[in-house]
């Protein structure tokens, strides 16, 4: 009879020492015994964070200086750790430097290697600071220069649309709604809205930067510090407007990158309505817009095909990013004061989403300088569809004084009397015209037609070619800068 082995507890299963056969060498004084192998792998970070070396290591020089002016640590050590850390920055830039897991993320591989170059100086620097405020400043910075980087490409983007808009302020085109035509538009005005919708989108990203932009440096693990610190001066140092306020909010919050993950979203929101455009306009029942070779792809089975992939892959990464803001909404939503290491996975999503969205604006600028609209299909596209039969009805309230329902009702029946006849609006004689309506005029003609609906259209913000040439230029001193004056 065999006996069964008793099963361990999945723990002492998996517990093999960490590759050093030591205890961690950043917390191990209260333990006897090395990590398990599966504990290693899930608690290490410095696959992912080790992008934040950058920020990390201006965090570290701005609170080395700071220690030493306070008096906390001496001049010399500040100035061998400030010596140390430049070493560092260029050795990882170098892809010279040796990460290592066992050390678990980047700030601990920074300190170890810190330390193999300037020696005992270097344990000074953890000194009034925890691994806590330390990636809370370090994730801030990195988050700050991406939403600088963000409103530069979303800039870009505008210059593309507006230069587009000017050329094409008088281009004749469908205005949709239902994606049925509606009422004829210029394609300029077409393109200046999406401008609109990018400048929120910019204006949101320089709300987040300013809320995130205070300091965490100096809360150390969640209660302060008990060192006559200086936290102004480190703020100063790293370009925030102050430090935070409360030592438990600093370390415990992630609603900055949750921000900055909700204006990614809308970004990829706006540019995936432009590319789902796109995508239309390109189709041969459109027929609006051809990309060139470049920013297309060919058919494995069918030669004839020109696919909008660059397009269909703005549309499609949208989700990427919207993933990640639900991500870390799930990650923070039931987390108590303070830090918990669940927030060690604050870090991919923002990354994976900030890559997704510089890789998308860049394409989706590429395509709008380099597309070619066929300007004469789309003018006659916006002449089909009676789209200018809500000029009609204004008209008929205009000249004869019609009740706007009654107008209505009168349109109604001229366009079923013109698609019967299979022809347009324009094309009724004032005969059959007065059979339904005695007041027409032959007056009505001068609204009829895409041409003259479009020229009437001045209200602000309407799609007049006059107007569209202001806003234009209206849009580039706005978005793009007085020195901007010129078509880009």
């Amino acid at each position: 009879m065999t006996t069964k082995k008793a099963k361990q507890p999945l723990g002492k299963r998996n517990r093999k020492a960490s590759s050093s056969g030591e205890t961690s060498p950043i917390w191990g004084g209260r333990y006897g015994q090395g990590p398990a192998a599966v504990m290693e792998r899930i608690n290490a970070s410095i696959d992912v964070d080790r992008r934040l070396y950058v920020q990390d290591i201006a965090a570290s020089l701005a609170h080395a200086r700071m220690l030493a002016k306070a008096g906390i640590i001496s001049e010399s050590d500040s100035r061998a750790i400030a010596a140390g850390l430049k070493r560092i920055e260029g050795e990882i830039a170098k892809a010279r430097f040796p990460f290592r897991r066992a050390l678990e993320d980047i700030h601990m591989n920074i300190e170890a290697r810190l330390a193999e170059i300037v020696g005992p100086a270097a344990g000074r620097l953890h000194t009034a600071r925890s691994r806590n405020d330390q990636v809370a400043t370090d994730f801030r910075l990195w988050v700050r220069d991406a939403l600088d980087g963000l409103d530069r490409r979303l800039k870009a983007l505008q210059a593309a649309l507006i230069a587009r808009a000017e050329r094409h302020a008088s281009a004749l085109m469908p205005g949709y709604t239902h994606l049925q035509a509606a009422q004829p538009v210029t394609l300029g005005h077409h393109l200046l809205a999406y401008v609109e919708m990018l400048g929120r989108d910019r204006s949101r990203a320089r709300d987040c930067r300013r809320r995130l932009n205070e300091c965490p440096l100096g809360a150390a693990a969640l209660a302060g510090t008990s060192f006559p610190i200086d936290r102004n001066a480190t703020a100063s140092a790293l370009g925030f407007d102050r430090p935070c306020a409360n030592s438990l909010d600093a370390v415990s919050d992630r609603d900055f990158a949750i921000e900055y993950l909700a204006v990614a979203a809308l970004v990829a929101t706006h540019l995936s309505r432009l590319a789902e455009e796109i995508v239309l306009w390109s189709s041969g029942h459109f027929g609006f817009v051809r990309l060139p070779d470049s920013l297309t792809t060919g058919s494995s089975i069918m030669p004839q095909k020109r696919n909008p992939d660059a397009a269909e892959l703005v549309r499609a990464k949208a989700g990427r990013v919207f993933g990640a803001l639900m991500t870390l909404l799930a990650v923070m939503k039931g987390l108590p004061l303070a830090y918990a290491k669940d927030m060690q996975e604050d870090k991919e999503p923002v990354f994976d989403a900030a890559g997704t969205l510089d890789l998308c604006l860049a394409a989706m600028t590429e395509m709008v300088a380099a597309a070619e609209f066929d300007t004469a299909r789309m003018k006659a596209a916006a002449a089909r569809g009676f789209a200018t039969a809500t000029d009609l009805a204004d008209w008929l309230v205009r000249a004869l004084r019609l009740p706007f329902r009654r107008a209505h009702h009168v349109t109604g029946r001229l366009v079923k009397l013109a698609e019967a006849r299979n022809c347009g609006l324009e094309d009724l004689s004032l005969s059959e015209m007065r059979a339904i309506e005695p007041g027409i005029t032959k007056d009505v003609f001068r609204v009829l037609g895409p041409g003259n609906s479009v020229r009437s259209r001045v209200s602000l913000g309407g799609t007049a070619p006059a107007n569209v040439k202001r806003a234009a230029a209206e849009a580039r001193r706005r978005f793009l800068g007085r020195d901007q004056s010129k078509r880009a």
